[in-house]
């Protein structure tokens, strides 16, 4: 069994290419209400991104409740580039035999706009080539530890960490522009519940992950989160998949 947490799309991928290739099931996080049955199974994953070097909120309070039987254990961060001590602290809490780090395109728009298409594209090629390796490793039941930590790791995952989650993580510089719709799929896919319609217009409220789903795809890209994601790009992985 395959439990996931995606924002933007990512993991998910990555999550349905390690399954395809495992022969697999996936569970996504979001959608659970209550913990799984996990006696029978030979072998439990996670497939998460880092938020700023570390775990997602959803995820670290999923594990935190997990109960795991004696199998094998694998984990799978997608990132940009690094991933900090994100793996160190979730084997803290549930212990993992093989953890991998993978790059993707990075879609954080908070920070810097998206990356060139075709460095883009050459990130999702990469990786579709790296699942497949790692597929292999955990269908052995290999025991690797291969995850790109970077620099200053430490300092980024720790204290960087702590400030994204205690205070990056407003629901007030979100607003629409006069493009919005009311469509109403910014409502009906927040990992978070964390938008309701008001007058037919989202509305934030905490808790949010800000895994910024709600903003790359809304179909009139009319979510921004201040001033400053106006003129950038908006993330769809699924458009660099079709091409």
């Amino acid at each position: 069994m395959i439990f996931t947490f995606s924002g933007t799309g990512n993991s998910q991928w990555a999550a349905e290419q390690l399954a395809i290739h495992l022969f697999d099931q996936i569970v996504s996080i979001s959608d659970l209400r209550s913990l799984p049955d996990l006696q029978h199974e030979k072998q439990i994953g996670l497939v998460f991104p880092v938020y700023a070097w570390g775990l997602p909120e959803p995820v670290l309070s999923f594990v935190k409740k997990l109960t795991v039987p004696q199998c094998y254990t694998f984990a799978v961060c997608t990132c940009g580039e690094e991933a900090g001590l994100t793996m160190r602290t979730l084997n803290r809490i549930f212990p993992i035999d093989s953890a991998y780090s993978l790059i993707m395109p990075n879609n954080y728009i908070l920070g810097s706009d998206l990356e060139e298409e075709s460095v883009i594209r050459q990130k999702i090629q990469e990786a579709s080539f790296r699942l497949q390796t790692i597929a292999r490793e955990i269908e052995e039941h290999h025991h690797h530890y291969q995850v790109h930590e970077g620099s200053m790791k430490w300092f980024k995952s720790k204290l960087i960490h702590f400030g994204f989650i205690h205070f990056a993580c407003s629901v007030k510089p979100f607003y629409t522009t006069d493009a919005c719709n009311g469509c109403g799929l910014c409502a009906q896919h927040c990992p978070a519940k964390a938008i309701v319609l008001v007058n037919q217009k989202p509305v934030w409220h905490d808790p949010c992950f800000q895994c910024l789903r709600c903003l790359h795809h809304c179909p009139q890209a009319a979510i921004q989160y201040g001033k400053n994601t106006e003129k950038k790009g908006r993330y769809r992985l699924q458009s660099y998949l079709s091409k």
